[in-house]
């Protein structure tokens, strides 16, 4: 195939892809989840969400994303799964977690099926 001919927008269903579109949608979100690399704006973000998030100018796709810890909705308003691992270790959200809402399954059948694959 040539690459022209590659729509990388609708050739994954079901998966949204961080391209330069997404970067500049996501931008707020992501840069506010980069600043959870310091302990100290972890801390105040937990103080006040909804100021963190007015602070860093998340529009309300973003912070009603956030609200509902939903990494996949974080995703959809441009979020970088990499940079959403920040957001998600404020909540003790495990990677399984994260899987478990990317599959639309609960943490537990998430590593049930984990383990059944390893076998």
């Amino acid at each position: 195939m040539d690459i022209a001919e590659f729509d990388h927008h609708t050739d994954i269903p079901g998966t949204t892809i961080f391209d330069g579109e997404m970067a500049m949608k996501g931008y707020a979100l992501n840069k506010m989840c980069y600043s959870f690399n310091n302990k100290d704006a972890r801390e105040e973000y937990l103080r006040d969400p909804e100021a963190y998030f007015d602070r860093f100018g998340l529009n309300e796709e973003q912070k009603q994303a956030c609200r509902d810890k939903n990494v996949l909705a974080m995703i959809a308003a441009g979020g970088n799964i990499y940079y959403l691992a920040k957001f998600a270790g404020i909540y003790k959200l495990s990677v399984q977690d994260v899987g478990a809402q990317q599959t639309g399954m609960t943490t537990e059948e998430f590593k049930a099926k984990l383990i059944r694959a390893g076998d």
